[in-house]
């Protein structure tokens, strides 16, 4: 819950609505700073809801590039570390909890992968909502019953992706893996391979779900609502790399 109201509040859009709100109240007896405050807020809120401003702070985390061919890379890993990313809690058409879109993506990809190069598979994801079920539980049940695909490990304690790198460790190298391919979306891969590599883990970055590479249009600097999700998303690893810099 800490978590969720630090993200709240330091992240668009609601941190520019409470500099908005700030603005509005030092009106009456600070105008000009009261109208500086307002308008910053309104001009932020434009910029970070333009889909050209989106693609460029996107930029600025993509360091990784998708796996050409993963099936000569098979040498060059033990294992294939999948990271969970949300659950969809009380899905009617599934009777229960299952993994959201983001965590299927993943599990997508990670079963993908183990067709390719055979490597067994490690799902990594605690219950930080505690809703009853972990991350890890649903996407081992997604994998096995829907892809028919095995997963040989479950790491189901992690509450962030520190704790997932940390706690993953843990595990394979009680098998001696210390050299992973690692499944997370482009966006989170920086961060993510970081903590694993600071975790003790040789990582092979194994990224999905890029952006298309298109010429940029007039509508590209018109606000849209998926744009503000982009760049908030962005402005999220930017604090991650902060934070576990700071823990580090």
């Amino acid at each position: 819950m800490l978590k969720t109201l630090v993200e709240i509040f330091v992240l668009p859009p609601f941190n520019l609505f409470v500099l908005a709100a700030i603005g509005f109240v030092l009106m009456r007896r600070r105008q000009r700073v009261g109208i500086i405050l307002i308008s910053a807020a309104l001009g932020l809120l434009f910029v970070f809801s333009t889909p050209i401003v989106g693609d460029l702070l996107t930029r600025s985390i993509r360091n990784h590039e998708a796996l050409v061919d993963p099936a000569n890379l098979e040498a060059d890993a033990q294992a294939i570390v999948i990271l969970g990313a949300g659950k969809y809690l009380n899905a009617p058409e599934y009777d229960g909890d299952t993994i959201r879109s983001a965590a299927l993506e993943r599990v997508r990809y990670g079963a993908y992968l183990h067709t390719r190069t055979g490597k067994p598979i490690m799902v990594s994801g605690g219950d930080p909502t505690r809703t009853g079920r972990s991350e890890a539980e649903l996407m081992r049940a997604v994998l096995e019953v829907e892809f028919g695909v095995a997963v040989t490990w479950s790491e189901d304690r992690s509450n962030n992706t520190f704790e997932s790198a940390a706690n993953s460790h843990e595990i394979l190298r009680k098998d001696g893996i210390d050299k992973v391919f690692l499944v997370t979306h482009y966006n989170h891969m920086a961060r993510a391979s970081g903590s694993f590599e600071r975790a003790g883990f040789e990582v092979v970055p194994a990224p999905t779900i890029f952006p298309g590479d298109q010429q940029i249009k007039v509508l590209d600097f018109i606000p849209h609502p998926d744009a503000m999700n982009v760049s908030t998303n962005v402005l999220k690893e930017w604090i991650g790399f902060i934070w576990y810099a700071i823990r580090k």
